[in-house]
């Protein structure tokens, strides 16, 4: 029985022929054919995703009867010395743009104004604050009152 796939000449014919060489295509650069056996990132944007998943909010904490009533105070006043544009730092709920939840910040600075209509407290350095996020309101002009 005679195995061609085990036979050692099988070649023998072409073995010897001379490299073809494309007349159309030129000869690809060393570098560009190291780069066709180089890994590839399969799951493009996974570990973004993953850090993203992992990274942790805060949940918005809603504010009883008795610390609203003491923030609109609060505001009242602020609204009173606008003419002086008072110094208070303001303690807000910031929502995260891509996931639930969010962060708790604070701002310093002098207001600006008090916008109404559009339910936010503007700071002289331009920072917009809305008057639904604002969880805590604190500074010198309240002086020593006790809003606890």
């Amino acid at each position: 029985m005679n195995d061609k796939n085990n036979d050692i000449h099988h070649y023998d014919d072409i073995i010897h022929l001379p490299h073809h060489v494309s007349s159309v295509h030129p000869p690809m650069p060393v570098s560009d054919r190291a780069a066709q056996f180089a890994p590839f990132a399969a799951l493009t944007g996974h570990g973004e995703a993953i850090k993203e998943t992992a990274r942790l909010t805060d949940k918005r904490v809603e504010l009883d009867e008795n610390a609203k009533a003491i923030l609109d105070e609060k505001l009242r006043m602020v609204q009173e010395m606008l003419s002086q544009q008072p110094e208070i730092t303001v303690t807000y709920f910031q929502p995260d743009e891509k996931k639930a939840g969010g962060r708790y910040v604070s701002a310093s600075g002098n207001v600006k104004k008090i916008d109404l209509y559009h339910h936010l407290i503007v700071m002289t350095d331009g920072l917009r604050i809305p008057l639904d996020e604002v969880y805590e309101i604190e500074g010198d002009i309240f002086g020593s009152a006790d809003y606890v």
